[in-house]
């Protein structure tokens, strides 16, 4: 029986597979559908209610979630730390510069070996940080442009970005009703916006973090110090 996030995830699925986009986005990949074995893997795995805690990304990264079906997904730490591993299909479409190879990805995603790289550091075992915590995307689908760029689903036009808010933000909605969070805490300016209108009348507070993109530069300045600045001025206690 698939858990209740796993439930959630194929409504979602279903639901941001119907929408259609226009340039700057020429291909789409939706990991909740090709990667959907080892994306209910992690939900199933990692998913049991109740959670004090969600950390809110904006969407899949090319060589993350997009390649492994898990938030921020870093092959690597994926399967080493999170224990997800297992075949991943691939979209009808594809850039020829961005396959989607799965765990046999050779390139590593820098946000999501350094978030999962802190989580592993600082709470030794996952069964430790998934007591408190859970990773999610606002967004499950992955935008490139006709050169194989990451698109955010900020750059998109604003109509299309209202028709992608709505199914994304009553996935939100619904996911914290089933984890039942006191915190959510956007990593990322847009994440912290998308949570603070979509979950306005939901008994949880909303913070923000920094983003661990090595597209910041004060992410690279030292990420894990600064996020964990950020989680402390929240009130969250870290061991």
């Amino acid at each position: 029986m698939p858990s209740p996030l796993s439930l959630l995830s194929r409504d979602l699925c279903r639901a941001v597979s119907r929408l259609a986009f226009s340039p700057p986005v020429a291909f789409v990949y939706n990991p909740l559908d090709y990667a959907r074995a080892t994306h209910e893997a992690y939900l199933d795995r990692w998913g049991a209610a109740p959670r004090e805690i969600v950390l809110l990304g904006m969407n899949p990264g090319p060589f993350g979630m997009a390649q492994t079906g898990v938030p921020f997904g870093d092959p690597e730490m994926a399967r080493s730390w999170l224990g997800i591993d297992g075949p991943v299909g691939r979209p009808p479409r594809e850039h020829p510069k961005r396959p989607v190879l799965g765990f046999a990805q050779k390139r590593g995603e820098v946000s999501g070996a350094r978030l999962w790289g802190w989580a592993r550091d600082r709470f030794g075992t996952p069964e430790r940080f998934f007591q408190r915590f859970f990773v999610a995307n606002w967004c499950p689908l992955a935008f490139l442009d006709a050169a194989g760029r990451n698109v955010t689903p900020d750059k998109l036009p604003p109509a299309e970005r209202e028709a992608l808010r709505e199914p994304c933000d009553r996935a939100l909605r619904a996911t914290v009703a089933a984890l039942s969070p006191r915190l959510v805490v956007g990593v990322c300016a847009f994440a912290d916006r998308r949570a603070r209108e979509a979950l306005a009348e939901m008994p949880v507070a909303i913070g923000g973090m920094l983003h661990p993109s090595p597209a910041s530069p004060a992410a690279n300045r030292g990420w894990a110090a600064q996020a964990e600045q950020d989680l402390r001025a929240l009130g969250i206690d870290l061991p």
